[in-house]
């Protein structure tokens, strides 16, 4: 039962099991159903051991952690499930990566099928035929896996009488922090590649011209045979697309106003993120365009969390980010 489970800090650091893995096979969740604590994993069946609360006006002094040896080992899950939870509650990575693909290592590579124009074209197979053929191979260079993250810098005595819903607030803007830098790496791997010549083909409206209902049509129709399901663009171009009268739909304005909604033109999702440079807008179809390489899960010094050592832990995170489809993003620069 999860009330007699020894916890430990060996329970950290195994090689391809979180902490949360390595307690759900020592007490699964499957043996609560139809009990009360259904629904809990084996983490939050810890923090109910000890009674300690996470959340909410009524929430525990950062101090509940160390009253036992056992509690304490639950103190850097805690931080890291925090810290996720910032990473992902204003994460646009989502709306731009096709697919996540777990590895363990810092060095990637990934995979590419760049049909030649003949292999692009519908033809007819009559019977007996030989088919078109679609050659898939792996990337020449790798693709480098990046370490994001923040020190986390506190004394125990400035924090042991803090309730863990305001300490929370930290952690999560420390994970905002992380994700916006990951961010940035996928904004620079769609601008310049990822290092096997496969940069996003660039557009320029030319001197003197400026970005209006016209030039947006004319950017949305190369991307045949993609669509272009996603516009990711710098602050001043989110601006300059909102004023354009075509895109001034009332139900659109209204929408903005009372959610904060941007609008979708030509059914693209709009994105505003202060990674892509001023006065450029990145096109992309979501679905082709870009992989999502993730080296575990977010780390945490355990050991210093562990003995109260905060002065300075290290909270990081590895993520790296592969072209696939080069055509399937496209940069147009005003």
């Amino acid at each position: 039962m999860y009330q007699d489970l020894k916890l430990e800090k060996g329970m950290y650091g195994q090689t391809g099991r979180s902490f949360t893995q390595v307690l759900e096979e020592a007490d699964p969740s499957e043996n609560y159903r139809g009990t009360a604590l259904e629904g809990l994993d084996a983490f939050q069946r810890q923090l109910k051991r000890f009674d300690i609360k996470v959340k909410g006006s009524g929430s525990d002094r950062v101090e509940k952690f160390f009253h036992t040896t056992d509690s304490a080992v639950l103190f850097p899950e805690f931080v890291s499930r925090v810290v996720r939870q910032g990473m992902e509650e204003e994460d646009i990575l989502p709306a731009i990566t096709a697919t996540v693909t777990r590895f363990d290592g810092m060095d990637y590579r990934s995979i590419t099928s760049v049909p030649e124009k003949e292999g692009k074209k519908l033809y007819r197979v009559e019977e007996g035929a030989a088919l078109p053929q679609t050659e898939i191979r792996t990337q020449e260079n790798l693709v480098r896996l990046h370490k994001r993250g923040r020190m986390l810098v506190a004394s125990y005595e400035a924090i042991r009488y803090q309730r863990l819903d305001l300490f929370s607030v930290t952690l999560r803007q420390i994970g905002s922090h992380i994700a916006r830098m990951h961010l940035e790496d996928a904004v620079q791997v769609l601008l310049n590649g990822d290092g096997n010549d496969n940069a996003a083909e660039k557009i320029s409206l030319g001197t003197g011209k400026s970005l209006d209902y016209g030039a947006l049509l004319d950017f949305w129709s190369r991307f045949e045979p993609y669509t272009m399901n996603t516009l990711l663009a710098s602050g001043d171009v989110v601006l300059t697309l909102l004023k354009l009268p075509e895109l001034r739909d009332p139900v659109a304005g209204l929408n903005f106003q009372g959610t904060g909604k941007l609008i979708a033109p030509l059914g693209a999702k709009l994105l505003r993120s202060s990674a892509v440079p001023a006065g450029t807008l990145i096109g992309l179809d979501r679905g082709y365009a870009l992989e999502r390489v993730v080296g575990g899960e977010v780390q945490v010094e355990h050991d210093k969390l562990i003995d109260r050592q905060l002065e300075r832990a290290a909270i990081t995170s590895i993520s790296g980010f592969a072209r696939l489809y080069q055509d399937a993003a496209k940069v147009l620069k005003t």
